[in-house]
Parts: C-alpha cells; structure tokens; sequence
C-alpha cells in the first residue's frame, strides 16, 4: 500500500524504503498519540536512557516500533537516543539511520507538538566508523511532527521537501511548494530561566533583543519557547526566527544538551537545506565530528541573517563582549 504520495521527483530509491518504513510508524503513532490519555499512560516514567533523560512509555514504544520495522529495508545499523549503542538490523545493509524516536516527550501530557527526529547516511564497516563523523555525510534527514497536522519535512540533499498525512485515506501527501527559512523574522526561542548561566555572547545577543525599538536592533521581537525540538524548528522552517541551546556553566551543559548524531546534526542539515543555518556559537554543526554516540553540541539554528549576527558576539573579543553586556539589556547588575 502507498504510504507517501509525491507530487515532485521520486524519493531517492536508495532511501525510499527506509522513509516508507518510517512513514508507516508515524502514522500509528500518531493515532496513539491524538487519542492521549485513552490509548494508557503515554507519559509515564519507565526508566532513563543511556544519555541520563527520563523515558515516558511512548519513548520506548516508539524506540521498539522505529527499530522493528526497518527489516528489509537495507539499514545495517540502527542508532537511536533511547539504546546505550548502535544496533545491527541487517548485516548486509549499506545504510545506517540515527534516531530520537519521540522528541519532545515530556510534552507528552500537555497535548503539545512532538517528533520524531532522523538522519541516514551510507553505512559504514562499524557503528562507530558509521556514526563518529560529521554530519555532512548524511544522505537524508528529517522529522514527523505530531500536531494539529501530522507531518514529515525532510530533505535528501537537493531543498526540503513537505508532506501532510491526509487521515482519511492514510498516507502522507507532498505539499505543492519546497519549505525556504523565512530570511527576517522578529522571533527567537530560548529558554530564559537559564539566563544566568549564558555565555556573555548569548546574553549580549538576548539583551539586544529585550531592548527592542529603543536598543541597537532597532525593533520590537516576540520570545517563543515549546521545549519541543521538532516543534521549534518547525515554525522556523515554516517562517523564519531563531532557536537558541547554547553551553552554559551548569553541570552537565557545558557542551550544550541537544545531542549531535540524532538531534542537531538532521535537523541542521534539514535548515540548511531550506535556506537557513546552524551553529554552536562559533563553528558550522554539520562539521562537528561526535566523540561518542551521545555527544552533546551547543546548538543555534535559524534565519541566516540572525546566525551570522550570533556568530558575530561570538567573534568579538571577551572584554568588549563583557563592556557591551554591561551597558545595556534589563538584566544588567
């Protein structure tokens, strides 16, 4: 039976497959999803990952079906957030997909939009060899996101493309126009609470921005936070803004907390792809290289005029980042 429904160029054949396994699972779960707290407790805690993150029941129900399904489908290895290492699906394989099967989990309960994140590339002799590189080797990557509208945004390279899952007849429709990162928008997401724990350039860049129409940008600027990746940068792809997860001095965040190979690696290959970029600051994410299946990554990804100007604060010398800081922004000591 069709699962997607193209109205442009074929999906790649190499890859076709694994996207139509992965189509077929989106579906399911996001009948499970829409039906809450009917199809059980969705958002209880079972355990934690290998990463430290508390599981919800929907986590490892996705985990399972994702994993369970790619038989066949020429995936050799299998990495996902919610296993302690890669797993081989089929040894003659010569693909390999990495996956956070449910993002945004503790959303869950609140009825807010969740995802599901991946990224494939060509397999390679091991799971480390195969996943302990930079990000400019994916092949494909992309996201379902589950809301109001259930739908995959990914990208094989050439744009990105948008398909809707049409309920009633059960497969995923390509929508007529490519998805492009709006080039200006007034909105930035972080989260605010960690302000003391910034770097200087991240709350340089935030105090510019709380200044509106009287500060050096010269304009008024909405916040947005879900705490939801696949939601975030859903409405960035959709019309342009910024998303902020940048290090931060608290234990456990100095590299940042958004993890490179399943997380931030697809989706900044996917904003790329529309127009937009990513970074960590300072650096090109797709050119990070992974020390470890979970490394985390400082993460900034958006409209390209916004990244540049991010990179910028970052440039500048500590002591004048730290003048500038001083003087200006509603949080100034």
């Amino acid at each position: 039976m069709t699962i997607i429904k193209t109205t442009g160029a074929d999906i790649p054949a190499d890859v076709a497959p694994v996207i139509a396994a992965m189509a077929r699972v989106a579906r399911d779960l996001s009948d499970t999803i829409s039906q809450g707290a009917l199809a059980g407790a969705l958002g209880e805690d079972v355990g934690g990952n290998a990463d430290g993150d508390r599981q919800k029941a929907l986590d490892v129900m996705a985990d399972d079906a994702f994993a369970g399904a790619l038989a066949g489908t020429g995936v050799r290895w299998y990495a996902s957030e919610e296993q302690d290492s890669a797993i081989e699906i089929d040894a003659k394989g010569d693909l390999a997909l990495a996956i956070d099967p449910l993002d945004g989990s503790s959303n869950i309960d609140v009825n807010i939009s969740i995802g599901t994140i991946f990224g494939i590339q060509a397999a390679a002799a091991t799971a480390d060899e195969t996943f302990l590189r930079s990000g400019r080797h994916l092949k494909a990557a992309g996201y379902f996101i589950y809301g109001p509208q259930t739908a995959l945004m990914v990208t094989f390279g050439n744009g990105v493309r948008h398909f809707i899952l049409d309920r009633a007849k059960g497969f995923f429709v390509e929508t007529a126009q490519a998805p492009q990162v709006a080039p200006v928008s007034n909105e930035y997401a972080i989260n605010a609470s960690n302000y003391r724990h910034w770097p200087a350039p991240v709350r340089a860049y935030v105090d510019d921005c709380l200044a509106g129409v009287d500060g050096p940008r010269g304009k008024n600027f909405n916040t947005r936070w879900v705490a939801s990746l696949v939601a975030e940068t859903h409405r960035i792809i959709m019309r342009g803004g910024i998303f902020l997860y940048p290090a931060d001095d608290r234990p456990g965040y100095q590299n940042g907390r958004l993890r490179l190979v399943y997380e931030c690696a697809p989706i900044a290959m996917l904003v790329e792809q529309a127009g937009g970029k990513a970074t960590t600051g300072t650096e090109p994410v797709l050119d990070q290289v992974p020390s470890m299946l979970h490394a985390r990554v400082p993460f900034i990804f958006g409209s390209a005029d916004k990244i540049d100007r991010i990179i910028s604060y970052h440039d500048l010398p500590a002591m004048e980042v730290s003048a500038l800081f001083g003087n200006r922004g509603l949080f100034r000591a």
